[in-house]
């Protein structure tokens, strides 16, 4: 019983007791096809931009830029499509190109300067906005042709391309966390960097490469929504990062307690599947169900990693006792 216990597979009782109330409350709608496609498009987005907090986070770094970048490609490949400046494949290697030059920057500030990488991508996340609002204050409509929207929306076995890029790279991410040295000391560094650092792990490149990595994540995202909607407007991005965070988190606290692929994913979907059980319990004026419950499974989801060791505060040497910063509980 103690391989069963409720803290290390809570997400996927949650998921159960969701699909098991809402299957008997909602049965007609619920377990349709049509629920099941459509709760696994609309978070493939959130799955990607997940996938790019992780990332940094298995270093103990965080980067909330993800939304911000996300933002950033898709107004590059949209800007340019719509301008006919390059096709829309040469747009997509530009975006991540611009990703990553801002996931270098962002990297520059934590490692070079030593800024907090809460405190840093949160800055580059402003940045990043300006830059989007300086190339377009305005929404961005129908900029591609329907020759590059099959590319992701190629139907396999009733799902569009993008939902399986989500799993491949999900796929990618986890044999590089979790069968590569590069992945051990990943974790290594985030669970105790000095110590890390002694042993001769280059904790600082790390941190600085994983940024990187997190940026272009962020931009494939943005890819991922070209192929998806197809458009751009000012609201897209932003508002993905806080389901995206609730999602590691929660996912952090499943399976190996610290930061894992399959426990994000799965502590995605399970929310999602609440949130879609909750809209069609209320068929009207749904709108306010999302952020309520993101915001509140944000909350229980890092308490619940607080709870299990799996974030931990400590002082920063050389601070006030009233300057704390959070670091990530690694190990292999």
């Amino acid at each position: 019983m103690k391989r069963l216990r409720i803290d290390k597979y809570s997400a996927l009782y949650l998921w159960a007791a969701f699909m098991v109330w809402f299957g008997i409350t909602k049965r007609d709608t619920f377990l349709s096809s049509t629920s099941l496609k459509l709760v696994l498009q609309e978070n493939v987005i959130t799955g990607v931009l997940a996938l790019a907090f992780l990332v940094p986070l298995a270093t103990g770094t965080f980067d909330l830029s993800i939304g911000a970048m996300m933002s950033m490609s898709l107004v590059i490949m949209t800007t340019l499509a719509k301008n006919d400046t390059v096709s829309p494949v040469v747009g997509m290697f530009i975006a991540l190109i611009a990703c990553a030059f801002a996931g270098a920057i962002s990297g520059m500030f934590v490692v070079k300067f030593r800024v907090n990488s809460f405190i840093a991508t949160l800055g580059m996340s402003q940045v990043i906005t300006a830059v989007v609002l300086k190339t377009s204050n305005q929404s961005i409509s129908d900029p591609f042709d329907k020759s590059y929207h099959r590319i992701g929306q190629r139907q396999i076995l009733g799902q569009p391309l993008y939902v399986y890029f989500l799993f491949l790279l999900a796929i990618v991410v986890w044999f590089v966390l979790e069968h590569t040295p590069v992945g051990r000391f990943m974790f290594a560094a985030g669970g105790n960097p000095e110590a890390a650092r002694l042993a001769g792990v280059q904790t600082d490149r790390l941190a600085w490469g994983s940024l990187i990595a997190s940026a272009v994540i962020a931009g494939f995202a943005g890819i991922v929504s070209s192929w998806k909607v197809g458009n751009f407007s000012q609201s897209i991005g932003p508002g993905f990062l806080f389901p995206a965070i609730a999602a590691v988190f929660f996912g952090a606290s499943q399976l190996k307690g610290r930061p894992n692929v399959w426990g994000a994913l799965i502590a995605l979907y399970s929310l999602a599947w609440g949130i879609k059980g909750l809209q069609l319990t209320f068929s009207t004026n749904t709108i306010w169900i999302e952020p309520l419950f993101q915001g509140l499974s944000l909350l229980a989801a890092v308490a619940l990693a607080s709870w299990q060791g799996v974030i931990k505060v400590k002082k920063r040497k050389g601070t006030d006792d009233s300057v704390a910063v959070a670091s990530i509980a690694g190990g292999t």
